[in-house]
């Protein structure tokens, strides 16, 4: 099934190497056959939240957040790419995702967390985890923790260890099952008025 997918990154930092992980991510899942946009908030410059997409009377909000929304409403899945500081998610991560909500309800997340060190930002992925559910777009089981990322990936991409690339695949087909069945069960608008009847759409901020 070919898809439509979002990719986040969120790291501005003017020495930043998990862009190599973004774009491995955006190469891997092309290479798979779906449609791929990056969203990075060097491309999609946000000041600090003040007033989410859904604020905004239609057609009013700023053209940056208009770009981002054309991406992210038809998306069927999203790829979120974080570094981990302090043991948390990036601040410009959070900011970028904290402009959306309804866009991402009904749909699956992935996370590919990396590092300078050899835990591969699996910490920041726990912390992450929480709030993509919080957010309606729960992520996948698995996890693709990238260490050592400066010399794992290359700067256009490309892994030096042909065994991220295996890994990479089991972990995206993880994710294309998730969003292949969500997919099918948001074109049965009867059974999702009855979750909705139930109180069980993401919590309204």
């Amino acid at each position: 099934m070919r898809l439509k997918l979002v990719v986040f990154y969120g790291s501005v930092r003017s020495q930043r190497q998990g862009i190599r992980a973004a774009r491995f991510a955006v190469a891997r899942c092309r290479e798979r056959g779906h449609d791929v946009a990056l969203i990075d908030p060097l491309e999609y410059p946000l000041p600090l939240l003040d007033k989410m997409y859904k604020e905004y009377e239609p057609g009013a909000a700023p053209e940056v957040l208009q770009r981002m929304a054309r991406l992210i409403e038809p998306a069927d899945a999203y790829v979120v790419v974080s570094g981990e500081y302090n043991h948390g998610v990036p601040p410009a991560l959070s900011n970028l995702l904290d402009h959306f909500l309804e866009e991402y309800f009904w749909k699956p997340s992935a996370i590919v967390c990396y590092s300078a060190g050899a835990f591969g930002g699996v910490r920041a992925a726990m912390a992450l985890r929480c709030m993509l559910a919080e957010m309606g777009m729960s992520s996948i089981p698995s996890i693709l923790p990238v260490p050592k990322v400066q010399s794992a990936i290359d700067e256009a991409g490309v892994p030096a260890d042909p065994a991220l690339g295996k890994r990479a695949d089991k972990f995206f087909a993880e994710l294309e099952w998730y969003a292949g069945a969500m997919k099918a069960a948001r074109a049965k608008p009867d059974e999702r008025s009855e979750c909705e009847a139930q109180a069980l759409v993401p919590t309204e901020r």
